[in-house]
């Protein structure tokens, strides 16, 4: 698992978009039970922290030090730094796994045999993630030319999964038909340009050239942006249950 989210981890909790209660209370339903639940991956804890009411136990995890550091706390959530594709938690442990914005930076091989190993029989794995947002009209298109040719070139290549809506993902698991979701939010161009500053691609662009290229984004925005604007995410959700 690729660690790029270390560096400016404050900005990554600050700025990410939460998913809908839709999403949450979906999932919830497709449960047997509520016992034990492992988030793994989980940067800030966004994703723990919805799932802290519904569990007694929540083990959270991730690679990065810097982003556990700002995570959401609540006694139900115990945080732990452990690679997503070997752990130390007990065989057949969790009812539920989640996985937010983070699988197609695993080896998917090694990472599906820890679910099998640690998934109790029916437990389910969640695989969550949102592609590339949608403003206006006349936004639209100037962040599809940053995204696909400013900073394209500099994308891991194992975006393309984001890209295809995990649809692409190998998913060896007994797969619950799940519906569209979506997610909205009323944000200033600061506070949009400082989501935009926390993609892994503008992190690199800035490394390998010297110069935030966010700040002509920013120039290219301000006199359409307005005081506010709508974005909207699309949501999407693999839901699957652990294989016999």
């Amino acid at each position: 698992m690729k660690d790029l989210f270390s560096s400016a981890s404050d900005r990554y909790a600050k700025y990410r978009p939460t998913y809908p209660d839709a999403l949450y209370a979906f999932i919830r339903s497709q449960l047997t039970h509520h016992d034990r639940a492992w988030d793994c991956a989980t940067g800030n804890g966004q994703v723990a922290r919805q799932l802290a009411d519904d569990f007694d136990d929540i083990q959270a995890t991730d690679i990065s030090a810097a982003q556990i550091a700002e995570a959401y706390q609540h006694p139900h959530i115990h945080y732990s730094l452990q690679p997503a594709e070997h752990t130390t938690f007990p065989d057949q442990h969790f009812d539920l796994i989640t996985v937010g914005q983070a699988i197609h930076w695993f080896h998917f091989d090694r990472f599906y045999a820890e679910v099998n190993r640690t998934l109790k029989v029916n437990g389910l794995l969640a695989v969550i993630g949102y592609g590339l947002h949608s403003v206006s009209s006349r936004i639209d298109p100037i962040i599809h030319h940053f995204y696909h040719e400013v900073i394209g070139p500099y994308w891991d290549p194992e975006r393309k999964y984001l890209d295809e809506k995990y649809e692409s993902i190998p998913f060896p698991f007994k797969e619950v038909s799940t519906p569209y979701f979506e997610c909205s939010f009323t944000w200033t161009l600061a506070r949009f340009l400082g989501y935009i500053r926390t993609w892994s691609a503008v992190k690199k662009f800035i490394d390998q050239n010297g110069h935030d290229p966010v700040d002509d984004l920013n120039k290219a925005l301000e006199g359409l942006w307005g005081t506010e604007q709508k974005i909207t995410f699309p949501i999407f959700l693999r839901l699957g249950r652990k294989i016999l």
